[in-house]
């Protein structure tokens, strides 16, 4: 009786178990298959990440590529310019000669294919106002570094600069224009002598031919000449330095005394030359009148001795 009792409770005990078993499995395969649910999503969302950044990396490539060009397949010009270097400095007249005599040899220690003198002159005496210019062709690759010598060399001298300037005129297109002028003239002349030497044509159209052989090849060389120029000014840039005498007044009072005494000079030679006018003017006219005076005493005294 009591093993028949006991065999219920045991059923009644073990079927909550079971119950509670299989809810536990189920629970456990429902967390198995959450985890492998997120696991799934985060390896897809980092495949769909690296394809992302694989394919903004693919298309990045062109379109950055598009975006900045390859500078290194572009023909790049650099402009042609033509420097001309203006320098002044201001010194005693006495010293003037020896600065340029400086500055010449400066140039001429470069040797003639850095610099080369175009020009040199110097006007006055010393003691009045006194000028010099000199005028260079140095190359344009050495011109900065030599203009620096020749302030160091005025600066040696005790001389004042006054001025230093730099311009530069752009000649790219001039020499682009008449390379290609020289090109199209060359080819006309090319046919043109082809015209010749194959002899077809009449004998107008061939004497027609040679006269404008003559033609394209005096402005083929005039085409030569200017495109030589203007690469020789490219080249080698302008230098001009000019020279003046005077010194700047240290005291403002002593300058108009010094300006006064200087131009005492002048002043006295404008007033000898006014005298010898009116001398030259006055004394004809007084020598007229004195005459005519001597003359009428001459005629009165007759006049009165008859009567």
């Amino acid at each position: 009786m009591r093993q028949n009792m006991k065999r219920p409770m045991l059923a009644g005990f073990a079927i909550p178990l079971l119950g509670l078993a299989a809810c536990a499995e189920d629970r456990g395969e429902s967390t198995e298959a959450a985890a492998d649910i997120a696991q799934s999503y985060e390896a897809d969302s980092a495949a769909d990440e690296v394809a992302t950044e694989a394919g903004y990396s693919a298309g990045s490539g062109p379109s950055a590529s598009s975006a900045i060009p390859d500078l290194g397949s572009v023909a790049i010009n650099l402009p042609k310019l033509a420097y001309t270097y203006d320098f002044a400095w201001r010194m005693p007249g006495e010293d003037i000669g020896k600065l340029q005599r400086r500055h010449a040899d400066l140039c001429d220690q470069q040797g003639p294919a850095s610099c080369q003198i175009l020009g040199m002159r110097k006007n006055g005496e010393v003691g009045d106002e006194v000028t010099g210019e000199l005028q260079l062709a140095v190359a344009t690759r050495h011109a900065r570094a030599f203009g620096a010598l020749l302030e160091k060399e005025a600066g040696e001298s005790g001389a004042e600069q006054i001025s230093a300037n730099i311009a530069a005129e752009e000649l790219s297109k001039a020499i682009v224009d008449t390379e290609a002028r020289l090109e199209a003239r060359t080819a006309l002349r090319d046919r043109l002598q082809n015209v010749l030497r194959t002899r077809k044509g009449t004998v107008r159209e061939l004497v027609e031919a040679e006269r404008g052989v003559a033609q394209v090849n005096e402005e083929i060389d005039q085409a030569r000449s200017w495109l030589k120029e203007m690469r020789g000014r490219v080249a080698y840039s302008r230098v001009n330095i000019r020279y003046e005498t005077g010194a700047v007044a240290r005291n403002d009072f002593l300058s108009p005394i010094q300006g006064a005494l200087g131009s005492l000079g002048s002043i006295f030679g404008f007033l000898i030359a006014a005298l010898i006018m009116l001398a030259a003017v006055l004394v004809p006219i007084g020598g007229l009148v004195l005459g005519g005076r001597a003359i009428n005493r001459r005629f009165g005294i007759r006049q009165t001795a008859d009567a």
